[in-house]
């Protein structure tokens, strides 16, 4: 895998030394969607219509019209620097049904930065990642694989979790979800940004390699989406064709 760098230096190194009040999306939201909302987002903040969202709000309840109309006015509240449109918005999401709930998501972050910056005068970076964070940390999923694809016993799988606990626990990161499938091992993990994942997970594989080097050092990580276990086995086949 690439080697992932400290996430937190390199915003400090995009926005020239301090990045302000970091804040993280925590929910699970597809990256196609997010890439959606931006574009919209960005338009919409050349457009500034605000009187159009004002007179449009009323029309979120409203089972009569499109989902694609919603977007709009919820993209378009986002825009606004008002405490009413991030109220219109948190009200329209105790109800609301996807896609509209994972948009609607988008906008209330977007509108509660603005209404922060605004209050605070303060810069204020948003980090959105396919898999979320929470408590300042994101999420990845991370696959390990045995040496030769052989596959792990009982007793190795117990050894993985058992170590990656103890050494993702000495650097405030926390091991969500682990699952297992022949020689495959997976995890859902919260780390901090400003942790070197290559570091963190040499180390945490080097000590499970203490009983028995079973698992490869090589390992794939990802923030976008979880991958099935049948996903992972055409990616390394891929992968494989490629080397």
């Amino acid at each position: 895998m690439e080697e992932h760098e400290n996430l937190y230096e390199k915003i400090r190194e995009i926005l020239g030394g301090s990045p302000g009040k970091l804040k993280i999306l925590e929910q699970k939201i597809d990256m196609d969607l997010q890439m959606e909302y931006y574009d919209c987002s960005m338009r919409i903040r050349v457009e500034r219509d605000e009187e159009w969202a004002l007179e449009h709000v009323q029309y979120l309840s409203e089972p009569g019209y499109s989902w694609e109309v919603k977007k709009e006015i919820l993209a378009r509240l986002a825009s606004i620097e008002k405490v009413e449109c991030f109220r219109a918005i948190e009200s329209y999401l105790k109800d609301a049904e996807e896609p509209l709930h994972s948009w609607a998501l988008l906008a209330l972050n977007e509108s509660s930065m603005l209404l922060e910056s605004k209050i605070m005068d303060e810069n204020q970076v948003f980090i959105s990642t396919g898999l979320g964070g929470k408590d300042e940390k994101l999420r990845y999923f991370v696959v390990l694989m045995s040496r030769r694809r052989i596959n792990l016993t009982p007793a190795q799988q117990m050894v993985i979790n058992n170590e990656f606990d103890y050494i993702l626990k000495k650097f405030d990161a926390v091991v969500e979800e682990s699952n297992f499938s022949g020689y495959l091992a997976t995890m859902l993990l919260l780390l901090p940004m400003n942790l070197s994942l290559k570091s963190v997970f040499k180390e945490a594989i080097d000590e499970c390699n203490r009983y028995g080097n079973f698992l490869n050092d090589d390992f794939i990580v990802t923030n976008v989406k979880v991958l099935s276990f049948g996903e992972i086995e055409k990616f390394i086949e891929r992968r494989g064709e490629q080397d």
